[in-house]
């Protein structure tokens, strides 16, 4: 029998881990989106959640360039997205590219933590999705240079990631493989494989 949209999502949360909130436990990042949309006053939320992340000397560095399904916006993003990404993003209905300014703005010196910083914006922005009952993917698979050029992107920003956003599907309308690492159950190292009390020690927590 197949699985429900409903189980799936369930199979898909990490397990419960006392101490952990649940909205960590369920943020995923599935390929199979609806064509259901997502409310203004819902990006403008995942958005606000984005811009209060932690940052180096509170720079902010992020930007992020958004487009709602089909519009001018979406489309660059999606032209620039390797196949196999666009054979899945096709349906979800946000696309969304970060950029990282890389200097400080109050004395133009480097910023070596902007994409580090945009990182943690992004998580936040993901975390806060999954608390309005939709999904976001991030993915490194695009051209970043034609990205570059179809925003006039300065040289003075690192390209980020992008990340489509959306409400879970059908994982029926996924390829083979891809559905089937749609379905499967989701892993995670040992703790004693990235954390550390010397390089490669595992530490004592």
């Amino acid at each position: 029998m197949p699985l429900s949209s409903d189980d799936i999502e369930k199979l898909k949360h990490a397990p419960a881990i006392p101490g952990i909130p649940d909205l960590i436990l369920r943020r995923w990042s599935p390929r199979a989106f609806s064509g259901r949309d997502i409310s203004s006053e819902d990006l403008t939320k995942i958005f606000e959640a984005a811009h209060w992340a932690a940052s180096s000397f509170n720079e902010q560095p992020w930007r992020f360039f958004v487009g709602r399904r089909n519009d001018p916006t979406w489309k660059k993003i999606f032209d620039s997205l390797m196949e196999f990404n666009q054979s899945w993003t096709k349906s979800a209905p946000v696309l969304i590219l970060s950029i990282a300014k890389k200097t400080f703005s109050h004395n133009g010196a480097p910023n070596a933590f902007a994409l580090h910083d945009t990182g943690a914006a992004t998580a936040t922005l993901a975390l806060a999705a999954t608390a309005l009952g939709f999904h976001t993917h991030s993915m490194a698979g695009y051209d970043q240079q034609k990205a570059r050029g179809l925003f006039a992107i300065p040289s003075d920003y690192d390209m980020g990631a992008v990340t489509a956003a959306g409400y879970f599907g059908d994982p029926d309308q996924l390829p083979g493989q891809m559905k089937e690492r749609e379905l499967a159950p989701r892993e995670r190292r040992p703790l004693s494989e990235f954390v550390f009390a010397e390089f490669d020690h595992p530490a004592t927590l």
